[in-house]
């Protein structure tokens, strides 16, 4: 069963690294930054990686604040790809919420930050199945 569909084109004619993607109906671009050779006209790869990553974030401590009938907030989520002194790649991801809620309901949208479908997709990794076509 297929959950979801991204495709990048990167044209005979297309500049360097200026790729064209699709995820489900979008249109996105992507590109490398200039100090890899691209012209920045869109997130590099890893950019997307982490915006998936923030995104399901946010979307899924909305969702968890309604079920329980929290008081609404914003919710703004960061989140840094960085390499440790033994070159080792982290990822850091800073939470915040603007809502009246108390210390234990803050606590618990933590516990929850480490339990969405992209925390732990991206935590647990996932074979990938590579065919070549012509």
């Amino acid at each position: 069963m297929n959950l979801a569909t991204s495709s990048a084109l990167l044209g005979k004619d297309s500049p360097n690294y200026v790729v064209e993607l699709h995820a489900g109906t979008h249109q996105l671009v992507g590109d490398e930054g200039p100090h890899e050779g691209g012209q920045d006209r869109g997130p590099a790869p890893f950019e997307f990686v982490l915006t998936g990553l923030a995104a399901c974030t946010a979307a899924t401590l909305r969702m968890y604040m309604q079920k329980k009938t929290w008081p609404p907030g914003r919710i703004e989520v960061e989140v840094e790809l960085h390499i440790d002194h033994d070159r080792n790649q982290y990822i850091r991801r800073v939470v915040s919420v603007e809502a009246a809620i108390d210390d234990d309901q803050r606590t618990r949208l933590a516990e929850i930050c480490e339990k969405t479908p992209v925390t732990l997709f991206v935590k647990r990794g996932r074979r990938i199945d590579t065919i070549m076509k012509r």
